[in-house]
């Protein structure tokens, strides 16, 4: 058995309107990247935060590097973290800013010029931070979560507002520092960087785990699936009927019908179409993809 970074057993927060985290479970193998998703209001955050020992649970256990959430100082040394972006101070450079950071926590001042040097602002570590682009800025709070020279790093949506270009750089240095044997806990809006980049997925739907595993093993359970457009709008609801009645299972989403089912049954789909007066415009045959299946196991629909 791998050796476990973070192992939650039935792990729960409740507040007085409900449970935000409820009777979770799931490993995140050491070494590796793994994505953390879920609808708004789904409960990561509140597992992040008790994972990070900001907030205590209400029931159920949870380890970190081998030690007791409820004992965040044995393991928080080991820990770094990015959560709800990073605080700067903008007067300041980027290399002042993180010197004042290793300053506080006691961390050797020259990991400031190799950290820099590693995000990839070697060259703007001279510059303040309120001259920073948006990417750059979530490049040096990566560079401060990694101050400790963490075993794990726990990321809250680090390519939030980033262009192509600036995602592509987060994306590269995550690899880069998981290949260097840090495991990255990266909880994000973008599916398919997640799917590009992690190999073990946690899932949760309404403070719920409805997934929690290596990516591979939930795409083989997946069915491969086709979008349908038609001509007429109103022609998707009749398509969803055909594509029903004849046992797939069927949805509508922005404008465009999911219809699971194998590629070769597109030829089927097309001919009961023409024969109820239905003019497709697109019919494209799909294989599962992490977008697709967060929608389908989310039930995030519309």
């Amino acid at each position: 058995m791998p050796q476990l970074a973070i192992s939650v057993s039935d792990l729960s927060k409740k507040y007085d309107s409900g449970f935000a985290v409820s009777h979770t479970n799931f490993q995140v193998p050491a070494g590796t990247i793994c994505g953390f998703v879920g609808p708004n209001g789904a409960g990561k955050t509140t597992t992040i935060r008790m994972l990070l020992g900001l907030i205590s649970p209400s029931g159920g256990t949870g380890r970190i590097l081998g030690e007791p959430i409820t004992s965040p100082e044995k393991y928080l040394s080991q820990v770094g973290a990015m959560i709800e972006g990073p605080a700067f101070y903008p007067a300041l450079s980027g290399a002042e800013n993180l010197k004042v950071l290793a300053t506080l926590g006691g961390f050797p001042l020259e990991r400031v010029d190799q950290l820099l040097a590693q995000v990839g602002l070697a060259d703007r570590g001279k510059s303040k931070y309120k001259t920073y682009s948006l990417g750059m800025k979530q490049r040096l709070g990566i560079a401060a979560a990694l101050l400790p020279n963490p075993k794990l790093l726990i990321l809250d949506e680090p390519t939030n507002g980033l262009d192509p270009e600036g995602i592509q750089e987060i994306r590269q240095l995550l690899r880069s520092l998981a290949d260097g044997g840090t495991t990255v806990f990266v909880s994000s809006h973008l599916l398919s960087e997640l799917e590009i980049i992690s190999e073990y997925l946690v899932m949760l739907r309404k403070g719920e785990v409805v997934f929690a595993g290596a990516m591979q093993d939930l795409f083989d359970a997946q069915q491969p699936f086709m979008l349908v457009k038609t001509e007429k709008l109103s022609d998707l609801e009749k398509i969803i009927s055909l594509a029903e009645g004849a046992g797939h299972k069927a949805h509508i989403r922005d404008g465009v019908a999911h219809i699971e089912g194998p590629a070769e049954w597109a030829g089927v789909l097309n001919k009961l179409a023409f024969e109820a007066g239905i003019l497709l415009t697109q019919l494209s045959p799909q294989l599962p993809n992490l977008e697709e299946t967060f929608f389908e196991m989310t039930g995030d629909q519309k």
